[in-house]
């Protein structure tokens, strides 16, 4: 939904009687470019080698203390 100047969601304003597909079509209408910015930026994430690291140290942990008991 569209935000206002102060970041606030917007209210989706529908009547009593108004079918889904009205309450969709009001809804695909007062999406923006500004929301759709929001989706198509890409994060900054963790990489895929640092994840699989620290899995595999957590795993031989596991494995050791298994070995132990």
């Amino acid at each position: 939904m569209r935000r206002g100047k102060n970041g606030a969601i917007r209210i989706l304003r529908i009547k009593k009687g108004d079918s889904l597909k009205s309450i969709y079509a009001k809804a695909r209408q007062s999406f923006t470019a500004s929301d759709l910015q929001k989706y198509a930026e890409l994060e900054e994430g963790v990489p895929a080698e640092e994840v699989l690291a620290k899995m595999e140290l957590v795993h031989r942990e596991v494995t050791r203390k298994q070995k132990k008991a």
